[in-house]
């Protein structure tokens, strides 16, 4: 009983005519793998409802894909290529979205290939995998969340190399002048620099101290790109 659990539910009889018990339990396999995929994608992330959606259909489309080429890997794959002709106007996704929609699809492909068992254990396994990835603290010391992009602008007599150093140091880990730029025919220096805060809130103490420096002119804090996936 338990080594036909993980053989192919498609006999060879099958391979060109789909019976409907076997349509069944991968279509019902891949949905209920789907809904689980969805429902750990929602946990401690924004989402939106389209998107959760999306996530626990997408194996039963991909899989009901694979089961219409007749079982061949080759011509599902090339019918699935077809689909990158189509451009969907919407948002970038983030790394974790992509990875998600991957690992539906992938769900789907081992569920239209007669494989639900080692769908299920896939899923669960991946699962179980981002819940530890995200329980512990990979990635967090030079976390996006505290990466700024400063734009101070200086008057053209100020010497800047050094000017802010002192400033960057206390409230900063990391900086680096970026681009310096001139601006207002010359009268003015706009500097970019990159910086990575010590921790959150540091913004408002900082250009306080930094308007000392600059004359009180224009200083700018920006949140750099969440994900570099969303800059391809």
């Amino acid at each position: 009983m338990l080594d036909t659990l993980f053989t192919n539910i498609f006999s060879a009889e099958t391979a060109q005519t789909l019976e409907t018990g076997s349509f069944l339990i991968s279509i019902g396999s891949a949905l209920i793998l789907g809904l689980i995929s969805a429902l750990f994608y929602t946990y401690k992330s924004t989402y939106s409802k389209g998107f959760v959606i999306t996530l626990a259909t997408l194996p039963a489309i991909v899989a009901a894909i694979i089961m219409m080429v007749s079982g061949s890997l080759g011509a599902s794959v090339a019918v699935a290529g077809t689909f990158s002709l189509v451009r969907f106007r919407s948002a970038p996704g983030s790394a974790k979205e992509i990875s998600a929609v991957f690992l539906a699809m992938a769900t789907g492909l081992a569920c239209g290939m007669g494989y639900p068992a080692y769908g299920a254990i896939f899923t669960v396994v991946m699962c179980l995998v981002n819940l530890i990835y995200s329980a512990l603290k990979l990635g967090e010391r030079k976390s996006i969340e505290l990466r700024r992009t400063v734009d101070i602008t200086v008057p053209e007599s100020l010497s800047y190399g050094d000017a802010f150093d002192e400033i960057f140091d206390k409230y900063t880990s990391e900086w680096t002048l970026k681009k310096v730029k001139t601006t207002n025919l010359g009268s003015l220096n706009k500097l970019t620099y990159d910086v990575l805060f010590r921790e959150n809130g540091s913004e408002k103490p900082m250009i306080d101290e930094l308007r000392t420096r600059n004359g009180n002119l224009e200083i700018s804090v920006a949140r750099q790109s969440a994900d570099p996936l969303n800059e391809l």
